[in-house]
């Protein structure tokens, strides 16, 4: 078969995802074995309800094939009213049941499709910080919206649909071969037309319907990350530039969408030749062994009616698995993430101590690329380190690697001399916190959000940590205190609110250590000010790195570490190297005025 060729392969066109894996075909099946080895009885029950309803419609077949046989024969009693009832009680016995597999198909199918989202949401919570860090925002986004959506169809009629018109079918062959054995072969005619048919478009079928996919997830990322960076997009004029990137994303999924539409149209007319053809051998085969006495008028009427039927589950296994290829691609962009190993580290390693060490770092974020070179940095217990320096120096980077959110290329860091990559991720979290320009508010109480941080919170302690943080004077306010809806349909709170927020969840954390990632940057000037100084009454006596473009946080710490081109080029306290008149002081002169 010759036709559409696919999209000419482009370098710059992704035909996977990103940055996290998809799921290779031992992972689908695994996971899909699971599933059903979760809903077993369910699925077990499924199975059994069609069989019902299958036999109860093979009875009107069979009783009017007996019919026609016994009129063919001049018989005198023909017995209307007996086949009549029989007739209307398989009529009702299989409207019963298909009600019933309609029914305990669509059950099991939300249950398979909640199983699959709690699996993902809770197999990407636990993915080490890194790993979604570097996964992009439009790849994730896809997964979690698009993905699911198209797996929710799938998994809603195309797994019980599939099961439904694999017993159908299977059961009408049967009782094709025990009403009328010699037509049974005759079905098999039509069978080579449509295994040609199938190899040809489950051949090209996958691959292109994971393009598809990942030319969808492209098309995603290149809008999301043109969105959240509009700003720059608009300060380094990159308006046409980024406008024509997503412009040849969309050419490049749409003829991915255009090819795949090509295949289904080379498909369903195959499908439709083979219900004829079926239909006609049945007929035509029928007849000559009707015409030889070999069978009955009866049985071929009984085989032709049961031929006919087999249009239905034979229309129905293909249109749905033809669904699943979809679906197949999506799931495995799911599950993908089982195939990253996760964060489990040496839970033998312990820190000694709070003391945090860098050691001759270097880190970058793509190969042969180091954003960070031979960065070493002694951070004592209780101390506060600001770093300070031009963007895109490393600031942020170097207190992700301080934070344990990523792994040295080379070098160590180590807290208490147990080295963080080695360490539990949750291990980690216990001891150290990053809190940075990006804040959650998530839809719920305004107690549950702070509850996230420590579950067995009590509400004074709750109003203690809003307090510290400044919090507790606008909260006191609301109408239900810390009952109050936020978030997405409840009160919207401001960007200040919900970093206020984020850093009452931070107090009640209560780690030693603290990775401050501008953590202030959006609140005004007076108000970061007078937050800051609250904090440093809760932050006393803890370790505290702050990332700041505010050079009075560096003014209040303890040592200042200024970072250029990813080195640290001066260390020392505010005054030390004010004196010094090295890059520093060239800040705070521009700065202070």
């Amino acid at each position: 078969m010759i036709g559409v060729a696919p999209p000419a392969y482009d370098p710059a066109t992704p035909t996977t995802a990103n940055t996290l894996p998809v799921g290779g075909p031992a992972t689908v099946r695994a996971y899909v074995a699971e599933l059903l080895r979760r809903h077993r009885r369910a699925f077990v029950l499924l199975v059994t309800v069609n069989t019902v309803a299958v036999v109860a419609s093979m009875a009107g077949p069979w009783l009017l094939g007996d019919l026609v046989e016994r009129v063919s024969d001049s018989a005198r009693e023909l017995h209307l009213e007996l086949t009549a009832g029989l007739f209307l009680a398989a009529l009702v016995v299989q409207a019963v049941f298909v009600r019933q597999v309609r029914l305990r198909g669509a059950m099991l199918g939300e249950r398979m499709l909640a199983d699959l989202r709690e699996d993902f949401l809770v197999r990407s919570v636990g993915l080490p910080p890194g790993v979604l860090e570097r996964a992009g925002t439009g790849d994730l986004l896809s997964r979690i919206t698009t993905d699911i959506d198209r797996l929710a169809n799938a998994m809603r009629e195309a797994v019980p649909q599939l099961t439904i018109g694999v017993v159908w079918a299977a059961l009408l062959l049967g009782g094709l071969a025990v009403t009328a054995p010699p037509l049974a072969p005759a079905v098999l005619v039509a069978l080579p037309l449509l295994v040609v048919g199938c190899r040809w478009y489950f051949k090209r079928a996958p691959s292109a319907y994971r393009s598809e996919a990942a030319g969808y997830a492209a098309v995603a990322a290149a809008l999301a990350e043109t969105v959240d960076a509009g700003r720059t997009v608009e300060a380094h004029r990159l308006g046409e530039r980024r406008i024509a990137l997503s412009e040849r994303r969309i050419r490049e999924w749409t003829a991915w969408e255009r090819y795949t539409l090509w295949l289904r149209s080379v498909l369903f007319p195959v499908v439709n030749i083979t219900h004829v053809t079926v239909l006609g051998s049945v007929l035509m085969v029928g007849g000559v062994f009707v015409l030889h006495g070999w069978i009955g008028i009866g049985q071929l009427t009984t085989g032709a009616l049961i031929a006919q039927m087999l249009v239905d589950p034979v229309g129905l296994i293909l249109r749905w698995y033809d669904e699943l290829q979809v679906a197949q691609v999506s799931l495995a962009r799911l599950v993908g993430v089982r195939d990253i190993e996760p964060d489990a580290g040496d839970a033998s390693v312990r820190p000694d101590g709070r003391h945090v060490r860098a050691d001759k770092v270097h880190f970058g974020y793509r190969p042969g690329v180091d954003v960070l070179r031979k960065v070493s940095l002694d951070v004592a217990p209780g101390t506060r380190l600001a770093l300070v320096g031009p963007s895109g120096a490393g600031k942020s980077t170097l207190g992700r690697l301080l934070a344990g959110i990523y792994a040295p290329r080379n070098g160590r860091i180590t807290l208490g001399g147990a080295e963080l990559s080695r360490m539990p991720a949750e291990d980690v979290r216990s001891h150290v916190a990053l809190v940075n320009q990006e804040h959650h508010v998530f839809v719920g109480s305004l107690r549950d959000n702070l509850l996230l941080a420590r579950t067995g919170a009590q509400d004074a302690e709750l109003w203690a940590a809003l307090g510290a943080v400044d919090a507790d004077g606008w909260a006191r306010a609301l109408d239900e205190g810390l009952d109050t809806e936020v978030g997405s349909g409840g009160l919207a709170l401001t960007p200040a609110q919900a970093q206020q927020i984020a850093l009452a969840r931070l107090v009640l954390a209560d780690p030693h250590t603290l990775v401050l990632d501008e953590a202030t940057s959006l609140l005004d000037p007076r108000a970061a000010r007078h937050l800051e100084r609250s904090l440093a009454r809760v932050l006393d006596g803890r370790t505290v790195v702050a990332i700041a473009h505010r050079l009075h946080t560096a003014h209040d710490a303890d040592v200042i570490a200024v970072v250029e081109n990813g080195r640290i080029t001066e260390l020392g306290s505010h005054d030390q190297l004010v004196a010094t008149d090295g890059a520093y002081a060239a800040l705070w002169r521009s700065w202070h005025g």
